[in-house]
């Protein structure tokens, strides 16, 4: 942990989705880490709550409103980060909503797509695919006159883009690992790593509804958000500088570490 501290001292990062569930772990492990840490959801009370409450984990922690799928909205916080830093070391894209702003009942009565409303549906995507498109374009600039930029986007298993009743998120996390893969292809020429992160199964946040949320926690089903702390740690770190178009489960990053980095 010592070398871990040590090497994001310096880092200056943006968790997009960050006053809860995973954005919000993912944001304490980074602050946590010495980091400082840019957190940003659209929920000013939210945020505000998150905030306070990170300050004191070390590092430096900021909170910015931000909608995704504004770009004048977007375009406020790259202009906090211009301002108060001047450049940006890693964006993590982890912004989104689940299956449950479309059908509340997905778990138990999953909808077939054709029932599924077509406002539901481009809220989906405007959100978790075209969110992470606009918030990567507003943000390259700043990445590229860091040393060494990074893009984390979290995505979800692969059995969640072809499961029943699971239209439109599965198509928006699909889409999302499309734009990563061609992302890191159309940055590594700059020096800009893309890497994918995604917990690995079901986690403990509000994705799940919560009357089933206590009793899959109960039967082993859920995992806790901080199983991303490892894993956005080395991605935020010189460590992994490089690394880039890798797809990396969080519950199985010991072994693809062991695997990918001897």
């Amino acid at each position: 942990m010592a070398d871990t501290i040590k090497t994001l001292t310096d880092k200056r990062i943006v968790v997009t989705g960050a006053s809860s569930g995973i954005g919000y772990a993912m944001a304490k492990a980074l602050a946590s880490a010495g980091a400082s840490v840019l957190l940003t959801a659209r929920s000013e009370e939210k945020l505000n709550s998150a905030v306070e409450q990170l300050q004191p984990e070390g590092g430096q922690v900021f909170g910015q409103i931000m909608d995704v799928r504004k770009e004048d909205s977007i375009q406020q916080a790259v202009a906090w980060v211009e301002k108060q830093w001047g450049s940006l070391d890693v964006l993590v894209n982890n912004a989104g909503i689940g299956m449950r702003t479309v059908n509340p009942s997905f778990l138990t009565d999953p909808q077939p797509f054709y029932k599924v409303p077509a406002e539901g549906f481009r809220d989906v995507i405007d959100t978790n695919l075209t969110g992470y498109f606009l918030v990567a374009k507003a943000f390259v600039p700043l990445l590229l006159r860091s040393e060494k930029g990074k893009i984390v986007n979290i995505s979800m298993n692969h059995e969640t883009m072809k499961r029943k009743g699971f239209i439109p998120y599965g198509p928006s996390r699909a889409g999302a690992e499309s734009l990563s893969y061609i992302m890191a292809e159309d940055l590594k020429e700059v020096g800009v790593d893309v890497n994918m992160l995604l917990p690995g199964g079901a986690t403990e946040t509000g994705m799940i509804p919560e009357s089933y949320r206590q009793s899959f926690k109960e039967k082993g089903l859920l995992l806790p958000p901080e199983v991303m702390n490892e894993p956005i740690m080395f991605l935020a770190s010189e460590e992994s500088n490089g690394i880039t178009g890798q797809r990396i489960v969080a519950k199985d990053f010991a072994e693809w570490k062991q695997a990918f980095c001897p």
